[in-house]
């Protein structure tokens, strides 16, 4: 007979029956990840990343192609400025290291540079928690170029790589994020470090797995290097970023991910994302669970276009913003807020339907204004 199933295999099979028996699962990498945290109350994104759903090739069979993705000129770009950061053993990375993260230390005169390659992502995983335990030990600057970390979720690794870990005499363990954007005057774009320090976060998280199995147990910062091209140039320059908060929201939603069994419970029996089934079968499927659409999904899901058509037709307020859809409270749809607006409906009582009337009334009174003067100008006849 066969072995019994835990609820950790049962919740894999159930997952494989989801993404489509014959379908591959795409693995996980820290950007998924870090937008999936960025946007928690999503339960379509929560399914189909768990299940290892191909999202950009099932926008395609929705009828909904993706345009998320960068481009192969910034790929090459990147690349470029990454192998110029860790040019010479990684000298300037680790000066910057030692600049803006522990300028009480030695300098970094000569550092370690550990032997990653293994076989296959769990080799590569296990050899850098070993390279990782042996920097420790040696108390010495040591740098992992593209480290592979393990990081459990919805109970399967996920399997990471970020650009560079390096780790501290004292034994601290530092993450390091090389991107291309530049850095002008000391600042970049707000939004572009957000990503990265979410990115980042998920880093620290898989760090804090490997560091827990150690003893003792070896301090993981949470003020992350972000290497950037300094002004126009090509010449890196570097800020530390705190990304505790990320780190935290990045943490809760893993913890939910791992409940993802509660999401499959809810969906109908057949239910199956595989790209290959009958179009409006698929989209019945995506449409059995629900989606919370915000115009940031257009830079960091790839199902984004088809959730915004669904969004509009439906006239959920989600569509304007997450800020705007927080202001509005209960009122979940255009056709409510209106209605609110008009005095139709609403508890006048709630204050987002008070601010609504407020504002309505004010409209009317600013185009009374405009219009008066205009018919007093009016010519006679």
């Amino acid at each position: 007979m066969p072995p019994p199933r835990t609820r950790g295999t049962a919740l894999r099979h159930r997952l494989a029956e989801l993404r489509g028996p014959d379908v591959p699962a795409k693995a996980l990498d820290a950007r998924a990840l870090a937008a999936l945290a960025a946007n928690p109350g999503c339960e379509r994104r929560a399914i189909l990343d768990g299940a290892g759903v191909n999202k950009a090739v099932l926008a395609d069979a929705l009828g909904s192609p993706s345009a998320f993705g960068q481009s192969q000129f910034a790929f090459m770009r990147g690349n470029a400025f990454e192998a110029r950061v860790k040019a010479d053993g990684g000298a300037e990375l680790l000066r910057l290291v030692h600049e803006k993260l522990d300028p009480g230390a030695e300098p970094p005169t000569r550092a370690r540079v550990p032997e990653l390659t293994a076989v296959g992502p769990e080799g590569r995983a296990a050899r850098t928690a070993l390279a990782l335990r042996e920097a420790t030990e040696a108390a010495a600057w040591t740098l992992l170029d593209h480290p592979m970390l393990a990081l459990d979720v919805a109970g399967s690794p996920a399997f990471l790589e970020p650009d560079a870990v390096v780790v501290h005499p004292d034994g601290a363990w530092t993450v390091v994020e090389i991107k291309s954007f530049p850095m002008l005057d000391g600042s970049a774009d707000p939004a572009k470090v957000g990503a990265a320090a979410r990115q980042s976060a998920v880093y620290v998280l898989a760090l804090e797995e490997v560091a827990a199995r150690l003893a003792p147990v070896p301090r993981v910062h949470t003020r992350v290097l972000l290497v950037c091209p300094k002004d126009f140039s090509n010449l890196p320059t570097a800020s530390a970023v705190d990304v505790r908060r990320q780190r935290a929201v990045t943490g809760r939603q893993l913890a939910r991910l791992t409940r993802i069994e509660d999401i499959a419970d809810t969906l109908p029996e057949g239910t199956c994302f595989a790209p290959d089934r009958p179009a409006a079968e698929l989209t019945a499927a995506v449409e059995s669970v629900p989606a919370t659409y915000a115009p940031e999904c257009l830079a960091a899901c790839e199902l984004a276009f088809h959730c915004r058509d669904r969004s509009r037709a439906s006239g959920a307020v989600t569509a304007l913003g997450r800020s705007l859809r927080a202001e509005l409270g209960d009122l979940t749809t255009i056709d409510e807020v209106l209605a609110a607006a008009h005095g139709e409906a609403g508890d006048p009582r709630d204050p987002a339907v008070a601010a609504l009337r407020r504002a309505a009334e004010l409209r009317a009174e600013a185009l009374a204004g405009v219009a008066a003067p205009a018919r007093e100008d009016a010519p006679c006849h």
